[in-house]
């Protein structure tokens, strides 16, 4: 049996849009051919918190975050987490879903973190929200210690200094104070220096993940599917080349020269030549068919009525007569 070339081109664009699909779904995060349920988390706030970073369970990946919505509870906003998971998991009712920082640069991620209850969790429940410290609350916590020791120095170097002031004269006085002044001032400007540093960092840390995690999955992806990407680009080149050699004008000339024939008999037709024109034109042979027709019903019924008038027989024969010769 002998494929069509149409038939082929079918297969391959249909093979071709199912894999662009599958791969655009892949690239996504999602594999659609995986079981997956979901479950929700209700967060008072989120600190780049952003879909497609990954669930986690003792650091093994077990789905990723599908939505991020806000709304209003008790007048109050509030961010609603979806997470798909495509693991088949037992999770306790109870279990806290914290967002956590899953790399230096800040990229997020979601710990759920059991609980010790008896009963699981089904699709479409809801997991206690949990959050863990940021960047910048974490670096408060370390810098306040140190921030606390020096203004303590700084108050016994004043009153070091107070004591010196006694001893030595006016300008050398003058020179120590403007040069702790200035240690003042570059503690400050330090201080500055590591808030604005941390602001930079939290606002641009979301970019720098997204784009990371992107050319991991990419480059993952190629690598994956080469000999794939390979073989669609070799269909499309034969489809392209089976489309060229394809004598499509001549069919079309074909199709047009057909189509004139045609509307020339049909005019013809209706213009009642030929045989076929003077049957659809002329109604004389449907008045001869309906009268013969109706002849063929009065014979019919006077064979039915008057047999003998065309059916002779007899039982003993039928003598023949003899004409007399006068």
């Amino acid at each position: 049996m002998k494929i069509s070339k149409e038939f082929k081109i079918g297969i391959v664009v249909i093979c071709s849009i199912a894999a662009f699909v599958w791969g655009l779904n892949f690239l996504k995060g999602s594999n659609l051919f995986s079981h997956k349920y979901f479950l929700y988390a209700v967060y008072p706030k989120i600190d780049n918190l952003i879909p497609a970073n990954p669930v986690l369970i003792n650091g093994y990946k077990i789905g990723q975050v599908n939505k991020i919505s806000l709304f209003q509870q008790g007048g109050k906003n509030k961010v609603l987490v979806k997470f798909i998971l495509t693991e088949d998991l037992q999770i306790p009712k109870g279990s806290i879903a914290r967002a956590i920082s899953s790399d230096l640069l800040g990229s997020k991620a979601v710990e759920i973190i059991y609980s010790n209850e008896t009963e699981f969790v089904k699709n479409g429940d809801t997991l206690i929200a949990g959050t863990e410290e940021g960047f910048k609350e974490s670096l408060d916590k370390r810098i306040a210690p140190i921030q606390a020791k020096a203004e303590n120095l700084i108050i016994s170097m004043d009153s070091v200094m107070n004591v010196v002031s006694l001893i030595l004269n006016s300008k050398t006085r003058e020179n120590i104070d403007k040069s702790f002044e200035s240690v003042r001032k570059a503690i400050s400007t330090l201080e500055k220096t590591a808030y604005k540093l941390d602001d930079l960092i939290g606002s641009e840390k979301t970019k720098i993940s997204n784009v990371m995690t992107n050319l991991n999955q990419i480059t993952s992806n190629l690598n994956k599917n080469g000999e794939r990407i390979d073989h669609i680009i070799s269909n499309i080149n034969n489809m392209t080349d089976s489309l060229a050699k394809a004598q499509l004008k001549d069919a079309i000339n074909n199709a047009d020269k057909s189509m004139k024939e045609l509307n020339s008999l049909l005019a013809k037709i209706n213009e009642g030549q030929g045989t076929i024109g003077k049957l659809a034109k002329n109604d004389s042979l449907y008045n001869n068919l309906n009268k013969s027709s109706e002849d063929l019903d009065k014979l019919l019924k006077d064979l039915r009525l008057n047999p003998e008038r065309y059916i002779h027989f007899s039982v003993f024969g039928r003598k023949s007569s003899k004409p007399t010769i006068n």
